[in-house]
């Protein structure tokens, strides 16, 4: 049987040589970063969230420039553009100076094909509509006109079409004379209107007239001058020039929309995110102390919680307004925003306190107690860093909260008082013409939507981005 082969290993200068190092084993993959950076850095790839966040900074900064680029007083009247949409008409005619009109005094062609001769005289402009008619009612058959019915008169204006079952619309006047003069609200549309006889009881009978005309817009020579609508050069009679620009319309007063939307977004947003950042920063100092300290001491605290909840908003919102002195008509901000603190702060304080005690039975908080770690170091290191998703989360979720108790207060006539402007008060106000003037609800109920869709987004980020326990998935 042969023995096995033994080999001399004899070692070289060679072996020793150190090794070619190789760039891709070395490279770090990942730079060092602190908490905040890799959370900015999660937040950027995540499009919708960062999207929100340039859209928040752009509505914010649209609420606060906007004054300085659009000049426009929120409270100013055009009262020749009352409730205009976006991109309406604003071509006017220059008119003569008005003057009273105290009925026909030439020989005029009355309208045969009526019961009463109903005759539009000179033109139908927004100064004024002035009607005549004759002086009796035509008879039975061919006869000549009779005065059987000849006993007052009742006019009727409507913006609609008369079919045989309608009203006649809303009565301006009753009037023994045979003309009338309307100078009531006149907009640059179609109107029609009617004169019903009335017999010797003054009933209306079964005899009328109705006449359709349209309103021309007019404006005179030193009203333009006044509104600076003629810088283009002297105007005379009969020009056309444009009125002032409103590029969202106005509302039903002739008020600037953009102007209302731009001021009523600082109202708006001030209220939604100031009051938010207090209550909740409110709750989790509370939540904090309450789930850190446990025990009976975490007990009393949520009991008094629990009695905060129980405390009805409205009534306090009454009692601060008399305790600040804020009469009817004026705005009540103030109370508004002292309530939502006081009275809104349990629910994030219950969520952060559910959290800190979750957090307080973490193996990494216990290795840090046996370690010698400081309470603050604990709170500050630890249990914030991992319930900050939650509080922003919170925040985003109360904004919108915020806003919609600020529209129902303004409703209610409790929160903000016109004429100061807010996108809730301005919904309020544009549910009541939202058939006939719908930009009025549109724009400003737009502008809580894309808030309120922008905090929501952007919260959904924040969480992602800074919850400790999304990152160990990666």
């Amino acid at each position: 049987m042969s023995e096995p082969s033994t080999t001399t290993w004899h070692p070289s200068p060679s072996d020793f040589a150190p090794k070619p190092k190789h760039k891709s084993a070395d490279a770090i993959t990942r730079p060092a970063m602190s908490y905040w950076q890799d959370a900015w850095r999660r937040l950027k790839e995540n499009k919708r969230a960062l999207f929100s966040l340039y859209l928040i900074i752009g509505l914010v900064t649209f609420t606060l420039a906007g004054p300085y680029l659009w000049t426009i007083d929120p409270s100013a009247q055009d009262l020749d553009q009352i409730g205009i949409t976006p991109g309406a008409n604003r071509n006017v005619t220059i008119a003569p100076a008005y003057q009273p009109w105290y009925g026909p005094t030439n020989e005029l062609y009355y309208d045969d094909d009526n019961a009463l001769g109903l005759t539009l005289v000179g033109d139908a402009t927004s100064q004024a509509v002035r009607l005549a008619w004759k002086s009796t009612l035509r008879g039975p058959g061919s006869a000549p006109y009779s005065d059987q019915f000849n006993h007052g008169y009742v006019i009727y204006r409507t913006l609609f079409a008369l079919e045989p079952s309608d009203a006649f619309g809303l009565p301006l006047m009753e009037t023994k004379n045979h003309f009338f003069e309307d100078r009531l609200d006149l907009q640059p549309t179609d109107y029609y209107y009617t004169v019903v006889a009335l017999d010797s009881q003054g009933l209306e009978t079964g005899q009328f007239a109705t006449i359709a005309l349209t309103v021309k817009r007019v404006i005179t020579i030193l009203e333009a001058q006044q509104r600076g609508l003629t810088k283009n050069g002297a105007v005379v009679e009969g020009d056309q020039i444009e009125l002032a620009l409103h590029p969202f319309g106005t509302d039903y007063l002739g008020r600037d929309m953009l102007a209302r939307l731009i001021y009523g977004g600082q109202v708006s947003l001030f209220i939604g995110i100031f009051a938010p950042l207090l209550y909740v920063l409110l709750g989790v100092i509370y939540g904090s102390i309450a789930g850190f300290m446990g025990g009976g001491i975490d007990q009393l605290m949520m009991r008094f919680a629990d009695f905060a909840v129980a405390l009805p908003f409205l009534l306090f919102m009454i009692l601060l307004k008399v305790i600040f002195g804020i009469g009817p008509g004026e705005s009540g901000v103030l109370p508004m925003l002292v309530a939502m603190v006081i009275l809104l702060w349990p629910a994030p304080a219950r969520l952060v306190r559910g959290q800190i005690l979750q957090i307080r039975e973490e193996s990494y908080v216990s290795a840090s107690q046996l370690l010698g770690a400081s309470t603050n170091y604990l709170i500050f290191r630890h249990m914030i860093p991992n319930t900050m998703g939650v509080i922003l989360v919170t925040i985003t979720f109360q904004v919108p909260s915020a806003i919609f108790t600020e529209a129902f207060l303004s409703f209610i006539g409790m929160g903000v008082a016109p004429p100061t402007p807010s996108w809730g008060s301005m919904c309020n106000d544009g549910i009541k013409s939202m058939l006939t003037r719908p930009h009025e609800l549109f724009f400003p109920a737009l502008f809580i939507s894309i808030t309120v869709l922008a905090f929501n987004l952007l919260g959904d980020g924040l969480r992602d981005s800074l919850d400790a326990r999304m990152r160990n998935r990666e």
